[in-house]
This record gives C-alpha cells, structure tokens and sequence, in this order.
C-alpha cells in the first residue's frame, strides 16, 4: 500500500530525486534511528551520506557546485526522508536557510560558501534568531551586532538554535539599530552569515538543551564575538525581510516533512491493521480502527495540495506567507492525527521502541510548536487574510 497521493504533476517530474532519496533512506533502517534516539546522538553517516549523494545541494545552483533545483525538490526529498521512518531535522536547516543566502547574500559570499557546503566540506545547520525573552515575537530580539570600523560585536544569547555543535556555519539574526529608532518598525535588525568554528574560546559558547526528542537542540552565547563586516548579508537594517523568506521557505519543508510522517503513519497503521488478528479475524475489519485511518488519508491528501501550491507560489517568486503558514498547520495536523491514530491502532505495542511507533509520534508533535505554534498560524490568517484586528 501507497499512502502517498497519486495524480500531482511534480510527483513524475521529481520522480528520480524520490527514488534516490528513497533508497539512501534504505541504508538507515529503523535500528539505526531508535539507537541514536537511546543515545541523544547525532546521525552524522546520514547527514554525510545525504551530502555525499548532492542531496543537501539540491537548492545551490550548478554554477556553485549544486544541483539548481526549485524548493518543490527540497521538499521531496525531506517528505520522502521521514515517509521511510527517518528523520530529516539533523540536515533540513541546510535547505531553508540557503533560500536567505542565494537570495541576498553577495557574490563574493556565494563564491566563498556555495561550493563547499555543496560538496559536504561545509555544514550550513545553524539558524540562530529565537531568544529566551522573545519567543515568536521576532522584533524584540536584544541580541546585538555593533559596528565597529570593518568587524560587528556580537553580544546576546540564542535558545532553540538546532545543530550549532555540528555546523560551521550559522545565519544569525541580530539587532544594528534599537528598537523603534528607526521609520519602519520591522527596521532594525540584520542577517550575518557566522563563521562559527573562526570564534575565539569563550566568545561564542554552545549549551545542549536536553528535549524528548534527539534533535540536538541547543542554546548559543555570545561574548563580544568579533565577525568580519562582510559577514554582513544584504543591507544593514534590512535583515527582518530577509528572514521571513527563509521563514516561508522553512515552512513550507517542515509541512513536507510533516507530509512524510503522515504517510509512514498511515502505512503503517494500514498494513498493522491488516495482519493483526483478534477474535479470529483482522482488526482493520472493524470500522472503529477503519474510519480513522481512511480519515487520516483524507487529511493527508489535502495538507499535500495545499503544500504543492506553497511550493508554487515560491518557486515562481510570488508571495506565499499565509500559504506556507496555512500549508505548514494542515501538514502537521495531518501527521499529528495521523500519529495519534497509529499508536492507537497498534495499542500497547505502539509504546515498544521496537515498531518505531513512539519515536515518530514523539518526533511528529514537535511540528504542533515549532518552527510556528498552530495558535499563531491562526493569528496570522485572522490579521493579514480576513482583516480581523490584531490580537497582540
């Protein structure tokens, strides 16, 4: 059984990139998975396998060493990844963040980085703009970045920064300006592109975050970390915009991940319900384990039109906040019941580590919270879709 959605053109176009990442996937079995989720480690043969195939490359253009494919690449390879049972949050940063650095990083940026994080030399993992005293509200980050002659001074501290121990390289959010000295409120704040292996001892200091999940989640500080001025991405004060593409683009790869855990959750409550037999016949026979999986299905099918026409409006360069927001929210509703409903359907062996059941159901819930909570996806619908007035 095939819970992927059948009958979408990208599907035949994408079809090679599926199938490669498919049967890299295969190399990574589920033992490989619940062993580093007992250890907290990280899955460095899969990130370096991934690299290794250009998979990590597949947004960098030819010019650079990449591949040049559109997002809806990116988003097939990450929805295939977690479809097979694994876990694309120890490379996916990689894909949404570049989307900041082609965009408006420089040339001289672009030569420098691009062909190396292409060939695997470098890991582009880190996103650093979450505080501890901001949260989602973006422009109360306190975070500074101070010019001084041709270097900034960093100083501030960064909460929920995934992967920093196992990247080179990190796009950071800081504020040049104080809030509201300048004409636009969303003015302000800048992107950098950090050399985090270049930090001296003591100025840049990384703090695990031990979470229910493996996802080597961390907090980051910064003591007077001196970074070169053309670390500096796009314009001074301009960084806030910047962010928010590589925001939608982050939104809209996690609801594809999102989309992957449905499926493997769907088949694998399918096929459970079908070889399961009690009181003499198979339990998918009973329509009280029947009707929530064809259910799941249902949402599944629609989180993935609404993730297709996300990518759509991205890749021809159209705007699409509310729909990645909006494709981000069905996705990871669609996998979250579709998760509920899988452990159910396996009952107490759903809790076994052995069916892989628990590790997914945990990794999936993460997606009703971050990148985005629900709550605030719905307050972005109400406010800049239907005119409502702002809430906060």
């Amino acid at each position: 059984m095939n819970a992927r959605p059948s009958g979408m053109q990208e599907d035949m176009d994408l079809e090679p990139v599926r199938a490669t990442t498919r049967a890299l996937c295969a190399k990574f079995p589920g033992e490989y998975w619940r062993r580093l989720d007992r250890e907290r480690a990280y899955p460095t043969e899969f990130v370096t396998a991934m690299a290794e195939a250009g998979l990590l490359a597949a947004l960098i253009p030819e010019e650079y060493g990449g591949s040049g494919l559109p997002l809806a690449a990116a988003a097939a390879i990450l929805e295939e990844v977690h479809a097979s049972g694994a876990n694309g949050g120890a490379c996916h940063a990689q894909m949404y963040t570049m989307g900041t650095l082609l965009r408006h990083g420089s040339e001289a940026q672009k030569k420098r980085y691009l062909p190396k994080i292409a060939s695997g030399e470098l890991r582009l993992q880190a996103f650093g703009v979450t505080e501890p005293g901001a949260g989602t509200d973006t422009l109360s980050i306190t975070t500074t970045a101070e010019r001084r002659g041709d270097t900034y001074v960093v100083r501030g501290q960064k909460v929920w920064t995934s992967r920093a121990q196992h990247s080179d390289l990190m796009i950071l959010l800081a504020r040049t300006a104080p809030k509201g000295s300048l004409p636009s409120r969303t003015d302000g704040l800048s992107v950098f592109l950090v050399d985090m292996k270049a930090a001296p001892p003591g100025r840049l200091r990384i703090s695990p975050i031990p979470t229910m999940i493996n996802h080597a989640t961390t907090e980051v500080f910064f003591d007077e970390l001196e970074i070169p001025a053309d670390a500096l991405i796009g314009e001074e004060h301009k960084g806030f915009r910047y962010i928010l593409d590589g925001m939608n683009a982050e939104r809209i790869l996690i609801a594809a991940e999102c989309v992957g855990d449905a499926r493997w959750f769907i088949e694998k409550a399918t096929h459970y319900a079908s070889e399961r037999k009690v009181f003499g016949r198979p339990i998918g026979q009973n329509q009280g384990i029947q009707f929530p999986i064809a259910r799941n299905y249902v949402e599944l099918h629609a989180a993935r039109l609404a993730v297709a026409h996300a990518i759509g409006l991205y890749d021809s360069g159209q705007p699409c906040g509310a729909e990645a927001n909006m494709a981000k929210l069905l996705a990871s509703e669609a996998s979250w019941h579709a998760a509920d409903t899988c452990l159910q359907t396996h009952g107490g062996f759903g809790f076994a580590e052995e069916y892989d059941v628990e590790r997914k159901f945990r990794e999936t819930r993460l997606y009703q919270v971050a990148p985005i909570s629900t709550n605030l996806i719905l307050s972005h619908v109400a406010e800049k879709v239907l005119g409502l007035p702002r809430s906060f």
